[in-house]
């Protein structure tokens, strides 16, 4: 989903976007040997873009057990650590469509709806008994999983707790029972768990770790609280990070400009709501219209008509056309180059930490939006990964080779999907050596001089590029 920007941290995207990439990533189950790029799949995919289907992909309805290449490598390769990144599950809206009523969803948790899991009683109960748990301020005012009827603003739903105890039970498989990365006895400063400061955040990272580590003892559990959504920490101010910013939203605002379908609809739409064209675009109907999508409720009616899917699909293609012009300006990724890079040299400093035999933090867990992923992704040159869908996830793997003990490799996985010779960083990388992986040093190099180099201009350093003159 995307938003106007509200602070230089919270988000990155018009307020009439929902920004769904068009094109798909590989299949879950395909093989991990596969290096060629991530295209359609011709037997499941439309032949052209269809703005329903990628919607329906972004709604992320929890089905059959996933397939997923996370935990793939040779057998002489040892896990050392793991670095997740997730988006929060499906939610309820954040805006209304003015002058209707709200979609009706039911946000407590009840194991005989759908969609269900065998552990989400169990999980209801445990979070019932983290009242003691410590979480950092202002994290401990907030419920630990949702409870409403009728779901407040933003509230993560069962759809949104069901996801990521399916993604929890998915790592758990993988990374414990047949890795063991944490041992049976696991302390505290094994983890490394932090979230922004919303529920559905929170709420997200809670499921999947109960999916993960279930019954897991509270007194071990701490989450850090991340006031910036591009988890920035004390790196937040980037003056030149925010100009890319200004230029992308300039870009956005023209391409909307020269789609007279686009302002035709939402005449329409604000007829039959019986309100300003510019007061309905500001409420963001596709928000709201998303959740009847994904929740299979009807689209709202008054009495001068009903917003219908026609509608939705206007808007979505716009979205669809707007990525397209996007990848083509780079204005955007010069932002997601500033904006990712607190958050992956936190993460290469925890991986290094790691090769030097530190047993802490094997395990790290950052529960945010879809404005912390997609700057990450874009940042990483995967610009064919499909927009951050409900409860995705975006995972760095650490290995070391027991072979060549000195010798430490990743690998970067999006969805299930591995990556890593389609980021920049490593794409060449793979026609020189037969290893399923990349090199360390090949992501350290990118984080502390690749991404500068990339900004153009002479900046060897974050500080230098968030301050340079004369952009």
């Amino acid at each position: 989903m995307r938003y106007f920007l509200k602070s230089m941290e919270h988000s990155i995207w018009p307020s009439s976007a929902v920004h769904l990439i068009p094109v798909s990533t590989a299949k879950n189950g395909a093989s991990s040997k596969s290096r060629k790029r991530i295209m359609p799949d011709p037997v499941t995919e439309p032949p052209v873009t269809d703005p329903v289907y990628e919607a329906l992909l972004y709604c992320n309805i929890p089905s059959v057990a996933e397939r997923s290449m996370e935990g793939h490598a040779p057998h002489h390769f040892k896990l050392v650590s793991v670095h997740v990144f997730i988006r929060h599950g499906d939610r309820y809206p954040l805006y209304v469509i003015p002058k209707t009523k709200r979609p009706e969803i039911d946000c407590t948790l009840v194991a005989n709806r759908k969609p269900y899991h065998p552990k989400l009683e169990a999980f209801v109960s445990h979070m019932s008994k983290g009242s003691g748990a410590s979480f950092e301020s202002p994290l401990n005012s907030l419920p630990l999983y949702p409870n409403h009827p009728l779901c407040e603003m933003g509230e993560l739903t069962q759809t949104g707790v069901v996801q990521h105890l399916q993604n929890g039970q998915l790592l758990r498989d993988i990374y414990l029972k047949k890795h063991k990365l944490l041992p049976n006895d696991w302390s505290a400063d094994q983890l490394y768990l932090e979230t922004t400061g919303k529920s559905r955040t929170l709420q997200s990272g809670l499921a999947l770790l109960y999916g993960f580590l279930p019954d897991f003892d509270w007194k071990k559990i701490y989450f850090r609280h991340q006031p910036s959504a591009l988890f920035c920490s004390g790196s937040c101010y980037c003056p030149v990070r925010n100009q890319y910013l200004e230029k992308e939203q300039r870009r956005q605002y023209l391409l909307r400009l020269k789609n007279s379908q686009l302002e035709k609809t939402y005449g329409e739409m604000a007829k039959i709501v019986d309100v300003p064209t510019k007061q309905l675009r500001a409420a963001n109907p596709i928000d709201s219209m998303l959740c009847h999508l994904c929740h299979n409720v009807s689209f709202p009616c008054t009495r001068n008509g009903c917003v219908d899917m026609e509608h939705f699909k206007v808007i979505k293609t716009h979205q669809i056309e707007d990525e397209r012009e996007r990848r083509e300006k780079k204005l955007y990724l010069g932002y997601s180059l500033l904006g990712a890079h607190p958050i992956l040299n936190q993460t290469i400093g925890r991986m290094q930490r790691a090769t030097e035999g530190r047993k802490e933090e094997l395990f790290a867990l950052y529960s945010a939006h879809d404005v912390t992923l997609s700057p990450v992704l874009s940042a990483l040159g995967l610009s064919e990964a499909r927009f951050p869908r409900f409860a995705a996830r975006l995972i760095f793997e650490l290995w070391q080779d027991r072979e060549k003990p000195n010798e430490h490799s990743v690998r970067i996985l999006y969805n299930g999907v591995d990556v890593t010779f389609h980021t920049s960083f490593c794409q060449d990388h793979h026609k020189r050596s037969p290893k399923p992986m990349c090199p360390l040093e090949n992501l350290v190099r990118f984080v502390k001089r690749d991404m500068f180099v990339a900004l153009g201009g002479s900046s060897t350093n974050y500080y230098d590029a968030c301050h340079r003159e004369g952009f």
